[in-house]
């Protein structure tokens, strides 16, 4: 076949949400999931760094937008509208978790254009940033899947999860043969949401993983029959890890129980509370502080009042960091036992100075730009961590403190529809990194979920602006 007779490019990008590299790995290794071995094979399976909080919906914006989440304008799964200029709800809260989910395009910094929105001819499936999508091009939407989703939800139904699973993939992969759109982007969440509920390594797990396979082995035989594939990039990442959960700790209980009159979904209505607990994932919280001041006070203005705040969450075993937004360049962030030092960005290059200690186990570095930043901390224990706290910290929606959980413990009262035994949010590389596995070998190594973006927009022949590079080219 000549070039002239190749079909154009097209870009499809399947999340299986929730996987984590080494469980992915281990079921090619054992012949579980023959279409993604064929695919490791060929372009292989790359570990990247995800972004923080490393949690559903926010850690889609990489993918559909390449920013970061919360300079955005999504710093969780739940955030406290301090300003009061987005929610309607009482309570000035966020949860999309919820009938929230559908505002997420609405609070998306509209300076940040969707691939949705940068290539008409598109098709969209179960994902959480809906902006741009044309009519007809949604699969896995309106009021009766909502329902269907909901309720399955809601009653921690796994088995309904890998039911929605299998009828989304099955409807995307005869319309990717039908349409043959440029661009697809399809989420599959059976991986997580059956992780939450048995473990990441559960056998609910791998009939999860097998679902993605097969959806991969439908699209490439699709492919394969019309001539398609050589031309054809195909992704399968995640948008976060899992780790097991040991302890339930109620963050917001805890402030109650120390005296803070506390806001917390999903009840956030009320006068006279002096802060507001919202987690995601649930390994991360953002928590804000004297809720009547209606612009960020950053934490030099809160240290006198809130300072015993810091210490005492600190202290708890659940603490793993503990960050401080200091103004929208600087953070200072403590570990529980490693002591505080400080994060300086400026001219897009990044400091780490060490302070009482080395909370982040990087000693001291200094002007570095994203590029040095990633190759300083991407085999650490904190993926990505200087570009990351960073990008949350000076985000005008994130919280005064900033927690990332230790190991082994969940933010929230264990009253979830599936009681969580595994959990994500976290800065640690369990949660941070993700697999990425391609069908064509890259120009250069994939580094962030952000470049996922840049090389979509490569392939498709579209100009965007992103935080990622592409890995089509060199």
């Amino acid at each position: 076949m000549s070039s002239r007779d190749l079909a154009p490019p097209s870009v499809v990008i399947l999340v299986a949400d929730g996987a984590r590299p080494d469980t992915l790995a281990a079921a090619i290794d054992r012949g579980d999931l023959p279409a993604l071995g064929r695919l490791r094979e060929e372009g292989g399976l790359h570990r990247v760094s995800s972004v923080f909080p490393s949690v559903t919906g926010p850690a889609y914006a990489p993918f559909l937008t390449g920013r970061h989440p919360a300079p955005a304008g999504l710093p969780g799964i739940r955030w406290f509208d301090r300003a009061g200029t987005r929610t309607r709800w009482p309570g000035h809260a966020r949860s999309y978790v919820g009938l929230d989910m559908h505002e997420i395009g609405r609070d998306l910094d509209p300076a940040a254009p969707t691939l949705f929105e940068l290539e008409p001819h598109h098709l969209g499936a179960l994902s959480v940033i809906e902006r741009g999508p044309r009519p007809g091009a949604r699969v896995a939407y309106g009021p009766a899947f909502v329902a269907r989703a909901a309720f399955t939800h809601f009653r921690g139904n796994v088995a309904g999860w890998l039911a929605i699973d299998r009828a989304v993939a099955a409807e995307v992969t005869a319309r990717v043969a039908r349409e043959r759109p440029r661009f697809t982007f399809c989420a599959l969440t059976g991986i997580d949401k059956t992780s939450h509920a048995a473990g990441h390594d559960a056998p609910a797990v791998r009939d999860a993983m097998r679902i993605v396979d097969a959806t991969v082995a439908h699209l490439r035989a699709d492919a394969e029959r019309d001539g398609r594939w050589p031309t054809m990039h195909l992704w399968i990442v995640s948008d976060h890890g899992h780790s097991p959960v040991h302890t339930h700790e109620d963050l917001a209980g805890l402030l109650r129980a120390w005296g803070v009159r506390t806001r917390a979904h999903p009840w956030t209505a009320g006068p006279g509370h002096h802060a507001a607990v919202m987690v995601s994932g649930n390994a991360m919280a953002h928590v804000y502080l004297d809720l009547a001041l209606r612009e960020r006070p950053w934490w030099p203005r809160l240290r006198g009042r809130w300072d015993w705040l810091a210490d005492r969450l600190l202290a708890r075993e659940s603490a793993d960091l503990l960050i401080l937004p200091i103004d929208p360049q600087t953070l200072e962030v403590r570990h529980r036992t490693r002591g505080a030092a400080t994060i300086r960005m400026a001219h897009g290059r990044y400091t780490y100075e060490l302070a009482s200690g080395d909370p982040l186990a990087l000693g001291p570095l200094r002007g570095l730009d994203a590029d040095a930043a990633h190759a300083a901390t991407a085999t650490s224990d904190y993926p990505d961590a200087l570009v990351q706290l960073a990008a949350v910290a000076g985000a005008a929606r994130s919280g005064d403190l900033i927690l990332s959980a230790a190991r082994g413990w969940d933010l929230r009262a264990r009253w979830e529809p599936i009681p969580h035994v595994s959990a994500h949010g976290a800065l640690h590389a369990d949660h941070m990194m993700v697999p990425l596995l391609m069908n064509h070998a890259p120009a250069r190594p994939p580094r962030r979920t952000t470049d996922i973006f840049a090389s979509a927009a490569h392939a498709l022949g579209v100009t965007a602006r992103g935080e990622g590079l592409s890995w089509l080219a060199d």
